[in-house]
């Protein structure tokens, strides 16, 4: 088998990204990446890409210079097997050493792994989380993922209405958490006082804010009460000393980190130098599935937990619940809650959540997820 054709796909939504302004769910990401790998027998791979999608598009369709070092990613992935995804993953690394190793490079390599094994799936004809292992569960407990709403009372209703969905986690993020400190206890206080004890809190504080690490361990003390399940994200992505200092301080909460963070020898550092109890690799940022497997041995021998970043389509969706499938000890899928019609539309078969806040590990060959075509030409955009 061979790679025809590599596309990167720019979504634009109707509605640009908003903050809620009261109990109303976040419209989402205004525009979205997609890829997608044709190859000669005729099998298509996907993947979506939480990424500056106009940057991504950009080094797809970069040409070749001959240089080795800073070429155009479709023109790398053309001819290769897609089966051979170790060999092409060092290929496209070393092949954007000059612009890559992080960043947007490292994402569209994520995304390009991701839909070689959505195509190896379909080929054979099992699911991809098989091809990764196998399966030590069929079933994922999902948390709503959302942003601060800027009220208590916004925050009870919020937490009303995704317990009336099945919800049994909800992670509140970013929104006007961060500019006051007593309201960000209010915030959390609220959520608690909603969701009594059966439902798990989870916070991710938001890293833009500036905090040192004597302010986060001060805020992870006053959360205590509240029993939240972890503190997420609340430092630069690339303090690991200050993640330290908060761990080493005594705080009784996890401290779970790693969205922003790439490879397994990323992680590793991360890991063992910021002393964090919780990585949540993104699938579509962190390198891909090649990737995930070194991060999730890199967990294991800290003895620390994995829990995937997912926050866009039901690609990311089907891609992290079957990363959740292979780690011997699953925590929570992150499940996108925005309220975009464009993230929704695009897929045929979206995942479901059942009345006990599970969600089912698709079944099907590849990512298990299909694309549809004509939702995609509705939103997508060729001129910018």
């Amino acid at each position: 088998m061979k790679i025809t054709d590599v596309e990167g796909i720019i979504l634009e939504s109707p509605d640009k990204y908003l903050n809620p302004a009261g109990s109303e769910e976040a419209t989402g990401v205004a525009y979205c990446f997609l890829i997608k790998i044709s190859t000669d027998e005729g099998i298509t791979g996907w993947s979506d890409v939480e990424t500056a999608p106009h940057v991504a598009s950009s080094l797809i369709g970069a040409p070749r210079t001959g240089s080795d070092m800073m070429e155009g990613i479709r023109e790398m992935l053309i001819g290769e097997d897609p089966f051979e995804m170790e060999k092409i993953w060092n290929k496209l690394y070393l092949g954007t050493a000059y612009y890559g190793r992080r960043g947007v490079a490292i994402q569209v390599m994520s995304g390009v792994d991701i839909a070689c094994y959505d195509i190896m799936g379909k080929a054979v004809g099992r699911p991809v989380y098989q091809l990764l292992g196998g399966g030590y569960r069929k079933q994922v407990r999902a948390y709503a993922s959302t942003l601060f709403r800027p009220t208590p009372a916004d925050i009870k209703r919020a937490c009303d209405y995704y317990m009336s969905k099945g919800f049994t986690a909800i992670k509140f993020g970013w929104g006007v958490f961060g500019q006051d400190v007593s309201r960000d206890i209010e915030l959390v206080k609220a959520a608690r006082e909603a969701v009594g004890d059966r439902v798990e809190l989870l916070v991710d504080a938001g890293w833009k804010t500036s905090r040192s690490a004597y302010d986060a361990v001060e805020l992870l003390r006053r959360l205590e009460p509240y029993r939240i399940y972890w503190l997420e994200d609340f430092l630069h992505p690339e303090n690991y000393e200050g993640y330290r200092k908060v761990k080493e301080a005594g705080v009784k909460t996890r401290l779970a980190a790693g969205e922003q963070e790439a490879t397994g020898w990323g992680f590793r550092r991360l890991i063992q130098e910021g002393k964090i109890d919780v990585a949540q690799p993104d699938i579509s940022r962190c390198g891909g599935f090649t990737q995930i497997r070194k991060i999730i041995w890199e967990a294991e021998a800290a003895g620390i937990d994995v829990c995937p970043h997912a926050w866009l389509t039901d690609l990311l969706t089907a891609a992290s619940l079957h990363v959740n499938a292979v780690l011997p000890r699953s925590l929570f899928l992150e499940y996108n809650v925005s309220s975009s019609p464009m993230l929704r539309e695009i897929i045929d078969n979206p995942v479901q959540m059942d009345e006990n806040g599970m969600m089912d590990v698709p079944q099907g060959p590849g990512l298990g997820i299909t694309v549809n075509e004509k939702a995609i030409e509705k939103y997508r955009i060729y001129e910018w």
